[in-house]
């Protein structure tokens, strides 16, 4: 049978998702407390594979096995064997035809951004941080060209092995708690750490060094090394996952199924 699960991780001390030979990723303690509980080896795929230092609230992951286990097994029991930074929220059997990372229609990712001049103390690890203020009016502006679909040649990685830059923005979410500015990012797929490089442009505009419409500049201009530094991963979470509401998983509390009008503001979700 396949089974679908909800994880959650801190991701402060991983390599990132996907296994490695060190073992160093959240994908081998995972794979590993499966195996205890299914007696054999057990493979797991995820719907977004985070970087090194990237959190998930979020993320979700499914599994072929060939032995009988309650569903209780696949959450209480495999969190038993996990690191406390590491948990399953929740477990489904799905047909095989699901597909944790194709049959997802849409992802959030939502960025938080110390924004204070001292540096993360409590927060370290949890969250990026930036020293002087920021207009958050100016950067929501910017933030309007990416809506929709568009070519995100500019804000991928040079290693992206995406093989296409074109991808659907549902929408863009920019608000502020106290010192806490949260950025909200709802989209069919994401290129490799396009969030972190829109979130180091947002951050250059916000600052008052590049005017509203650089945003756009690099848009149409396609090139990766015109744009700003990579945001630290610390601050980057895997919010959720959408699915068609025929497969019958939980929604996280903070990403709700679609539709997705384009819009961007103070709002509690993009995926609304």
């Amino acid at each position: 049978m396949r089974i679908a699960v909800g994880l959650e991780y801190n991701g402060t001390a991983y390599c990132g998702w996907q296994t490695q030979p060190s073992g160093c990723a959240v994908q081998n303690v995972f794979e590993r407390a499966l195996a205890e509980i299914a007696g054999t080896r057990i493979t797991a795929v995820c719907a977004g594979r985070t970087d090194a230092g990237v959190h998930a609230t979020g993320q979700v992951a499914h599994f072929d096995v060939e032995v009988n286990r309650p569903l209780t097994a696949w959450v209480r029991g495999v969190n038993a064997l996990l690191p406390a930074s590491v948990a399953v929220t929740w477990a489904r059997e799905v047909p095989a035809e699901f597909h944790a990372r194709y049959s997802a229609v849409a992802r959030t990712y939502r960025y938080l951004l110390l924004n204070r001049p001292e540096r993360p103390g409590l927060w370290a690890g949890r969250v990026g941080w930036y020293h002087r203020p920021l207009d958050l009016g100016a950067m929501r502006r910017a933030a309007r060209c990416l809506l929709g679909e568009q070519d995100f040649s500019a804000f991928r990685a040079a290693e992206c092995q995406a093989r296409s830059a074109i991808k659907l923005m549902h929408g863009i979410s920019i608000e502020r708690a106290g010192r806490l500015v949260t950025f909200e990012f709802c989209a069919s797929a994401f290129l490799h750490h396009m969030v972190r490089i829109i979130v180091g442009c947002l951050i250059e505009i916000g600052a008052g060094r590049r005017p509203i419409g650089w945003l756009e500049s690099l848009r149409d201009a396609r090139d990766r090394t015109e744009a700003a530094r990579t945001a630290d991963s610390a601050g980057l979470y895997l919010a959720g996952v959408i699915y068609d509401p025929g497969w019958n998983l939980p929604s996280t509390p903070d990403t709700p199924p679609g539709p997705w009008p384009g819009h961007i503001g103070a709002a509690s979700s993009t995926c609304r």
